[in-house]
């Protein structure tokens, strides 16, 4: 690939929508067949949103592309990027803008209901996207219908990676990702006993060289063909008001400094500082970590962590 094409550090495939966030004491469903709760709110979010403007509030040149619908979302969504000032190409979605219900919970913790409103096998356009891939240095997948993606990016030598979320490791729907993104991040939620054969699969069966887990307030665990390190979190300035889109600011700032080529444990101290300062705000994705905060907040904590990761 000739260095004058790339005119993006990180172009960010799929994974726009809109967070419905309901907020709840706890998640068992009271007596009755209603309750009241505060107000109740939507946002401009899901993965690829955070991982986007998240690139974008580090300083990098982003292109974010996906499909979206002419509907009311749609334009939430729209006009939340002109605002920002984050390079957004949009695809007409035929079946409308993908939304989201969240409950939160007292003490921050989310439990999603995921609108999945496109069809099985349903793809984009290949001539939409496949072109803005020759102008990239690195290509985050964060959704299934730009099967293409893969073959292209390999043949360009341009590194890729993907969040498969809370897969349980065996539902075929999150393979084509796993098994072909050179970096791989995935949630423990749905398999805490279990993360790490769901991460030698996607070492021994797929392309990437590296997998790496968030679990929560337990931190986070990489893996790779020649080790396994688990890392701690990083203490919350203040309360944890809202777990949504902690994930991808923990996984925004952990490419930050692998794509700069840094240590693991420098790329984990960053996903662990960016993550904790999301659970700060809340919304999803409603305050991004500058590249000045996350350096700040890499100081003042570094040595305390280290510690605590030997």
């Amino acid at each position: 690939m000739l260095v004058g094409m790339i005119e993006f550090d990180v172009l960010v495939l799929g994974g726009a929508g809109i967070d419905t966030i309901v907020r709840v004491p706890d998640f068992t469903i009271p007596p009755g067949d209603s309750t009241p709760v505060p107000p109740i709110h939507d946002y401009v979010a899901h993965s690829g949103n955070g991982v986007a403007l998240g690139f974008h509030a580090l300083g990098r040149r982003t292109r974010f592309a996906d499909a979206l619908g002419d509907d009311a979302q749609g334009e939430l969504i729209r006009s939340r990027y002109r605002q920002a000032g984050l390079d957004f190409v949009a695809h007409p979605a035929p079946y409308g803008t993908p939304r989201s219900v969240n409950l939160v919970d007292a003490a921050g913790r989310r439990f999603s209901f995921f609108d999945g409103r496109y069809p099985a096998g349903y793809a984009y356009p290949e001539d939409f996207y496949l072109p803005l891939v020759e102008r990239a240095a690195h290509v985050h997948v964060a959704t299934q219908r730009t099967p293409a993606v893969w073959a292209r990016a390999r043949a360009l030598g341009i590194t890729t990676s993907t969040d498969v979320h809370t897969w349980n490791g065996t539902d075929d729907w999150a393979w084509p990702m796993a098994g072909e993104a050179d970096l791989v991040f995935l949630s423990a939620a749905a398999v805490p006993d279990r993360i790490d054969d769901v991460m030698r699969r996607i070492l021994a069966e797929g392309r990437a060289s590296m997998v790496v887990a968030t679990e929560g307030a337990h931190g986070s665990r990489v893996r790779t063909a020649a080790a396994a390190v688990r890392f701690p979190v990083v203490p919350l300035a203040g309360p944890a008001l809202d777990s949504n889109g902690a994930g991808d600011a923990y996984s925004t700032a952990f490419m930050s400094r692998w794509l700069q080529g840094r240590p693991v444990p420098e790329c984990a101290l960053a996903g662990a500082v960016s993550g904790a300062f999301a659970c700060g705000f809340a919304g999803t994705h409603e305050r991004l970590i500058t590249e000045a905060e996350l350096a700040a907040g890499i100081a003042d904590v570094q040595d305390s962590w280290r510690a605590l990761s030997d």
